[in-house]
């Protein structure tokens, strides 16, 4: 019965599971594809040179014997090696099994993809660490973030800010799985199945604060780590530097330095064709070696267009956690956070108003924070709701949505002829109900407000009772002709705002 590759190699790797460890079989194995079967003789596609020499240096004894079971004792194992995707001038790399052959260094380095191969084959980071203590000659390895300087990874800075920490960053249920991973990544880096972790969301929500909370961590507890956080803005340009300065060996080597690579905005590498390749070997070389890579992006990756579909695919092996909005218990936690740090006390009502009224992003809140206790310190009064209400109204009025609560809330009282206190209030007189219910639905339609938002300005009911109403006045504009009319009406009337 004839054989094809796909089965031959699915059945080595049954063999090869079985003897090492999960973690190693998903880094090492899972990436490989086979490629041909011919004479007894498996021809398996890796996706580096670096990659090639590992599986030579740690796995023979285990390939050999998956070979030997499917193969019989004239099976062998040939290597095709892709160092550079679309690139056909690279040959496959024959080995027999098993073999203490190590495949020669690369004596120049013309392209981002050759300079990636020649470091990794001419040692490992610990060898071109020491290579980079020799005094600064005109051929001393270059630090891209210092370019008058020789590289001594114990005393390259991290670029992180110290005060980004996780005891200062708080948890709600929008980025309470962000923040767990972030913590599994800073207690055990590179051997979590976190690695990648892609950390996205939109501006304002934490993205720079969590993976720069992660960096310090590791910094704390590791010192022996090199820690590295980078925007890619900055990443590209020092990359365009090196090409400029013909130093892309010593760019290359410097990143292949790192344990903790961090990248900010990784969406900023869209469209950078060389930049993304030389992005993709590092990231290779670095998952390979057991290093930890942490990244940033305004959206899933799923929606990052021009990126490499390479690079995508790459992103997706370990974890993608979102950063959502903030609900307003987890508002009502950073401000209350906020105040203690800077050792100002504000009232109890105070921190509920602000909650409410800014429910956009902690970057907002945070700037409205800034100016409350600017206006504070100014006039001299001690923080009260009306002076919050008075020296935030223009700030207030820009983060709000253009139809906002009150404006819902009067134009719906006016509209069924009853006061805007009552449409607050406890009675259960089913026009004041049908009017409230009304003015929750199109609170929901209107405003970025949570259900339990929108219930305490309602005078403090809680959030079933919203979608109760909401679901309710949906049922009536479908089963009540007059009712729709009315809708129809109030909804001419936020139209117009």
């Amino acid at each position: 019965m004839l054989k094809d590759c796909r089965t031959v190699w699915a059945n080595c790797l049954r063999v090869i599971k079985a003897n090492i460890g999960e973690q190693s079989f998903r880094t090492w194995f899972e990436p490989i594809v086979p490629v041909q079967l011919h004479n007894n003789v498996l021809i398996i596609q890796v996706p580096s040179q670096f990659f090639y020499e590992w599986l030579e240096e740690h796995y023979v004894d285990v390939l050999k014997k998956g070979i030997y079971q499917e193969l019989g004792p004239e099976g062998r194992l040939e290597y095709s090696i892709v160092v550079d995707q679309g690139n056909s001038q690279n040959k496959p790399r024959t080995v027999n099994i098993p073999t203490a052959r190590k495949a020669a260094a690369p004596t120049q380095a013309a392209t981002p993809a050759a300079a990636i191969a020649a470091s990794a084959l001419t040692g490992s980071a610990r060898n071109v660490a020491a290579a980079a203590a020799a005094p600064d000659t005109s051929n001393t390895l270059r630090n891209p973030f210092e370019a008058t300087k020789a590289i001594d990874r114990n005393y390259v800075k991290s670029q992180l800010n110290n005060t980004y920490s996780f005891e200062n960053y708080v948890e709600g249920d929008c980025n309470r799985l962000a923040r767990s991973a972030g913590l599994a990544v800073a207690n055990k880096p590179g051997t979590t199945s976190f690695n990648p972790l892609m950390v996205y969301g939109g501006v304002g929500l934490g993205k720079t604060h969590l993976v720069q909370a992660i960096g310090n961590h590791i910094k704390a507890t590791s010192p022996d780590k090199f820690v590295l956080y980078v925007s890619a803005e900055k990443f590209t340009n020092q990359f365009i530097e090196s090409l400029r300065n013909n130093g892309v060996q010593d760019f290359a080597n410097f990143y292949l330095l790192v344990d903790i690579l961090i990248l900010d905005d990784v969406q900023f590498l869209s469209g950078k064709d060389k930049t993304q390749e030389m992005f993709f070997h590092i990231f290779n070389h670095l998952h390979q070696a057991g290093k930890q890579i942490v990244m940033t992006s305004d959206r899933p990756p799923r929606d990052l267009n021009g990126l490499e579909d390479r690079l995508l695919s790459r992103f997706k092996w370990g974890l993608t956690a979102d950063l959502q909005s903030p609900d307003f218990e987890t508002r009502m936690a950073i401000i209350q956070n906020k105040m203690e740090q800077d050792g100002i006390d504000i009232p109890p009502q105070v921190v509920e108003y602000l909650a409410h009224s800014v429910n956009t992003n902690v970057r907002e809140l945070e700037g409205v924070l800034i100016s409350l206790v600017a206006q504070s310190s100014l006039n001299r009064r001690e923080i009260d709701l009306e002076m919050a209400k008075q020296a935030l109204r223009h700030i207030i009025e820009e983060v709000e949505a253009e139809v906002n609560l009150d404006f819902i809330q009067k134009t719906v009282a006016e509209h069924f002829g009853i006061s805007l206190d009552l449409l607050k209030a406890k009675t259960r007189k089913k026009e004041v109900v049908t009017a409230r219910q009304v003015a929750m639905y199109f609170a929901k339609e209107h405003t970025s407000h949570s259900l339990k938002s929108i219930g305490f300005h309602f005078g403090g009911r809680d959030h079933s009772t919203v979608i109760h109403s909401v679901q309710t006045v949906s049922d009536l504009i479908d089963s009540d002709k007059n009712f729709r009319n009315t809708i129809v009406d109030l909804r001419k009337k936020f139209a117009g705002k």
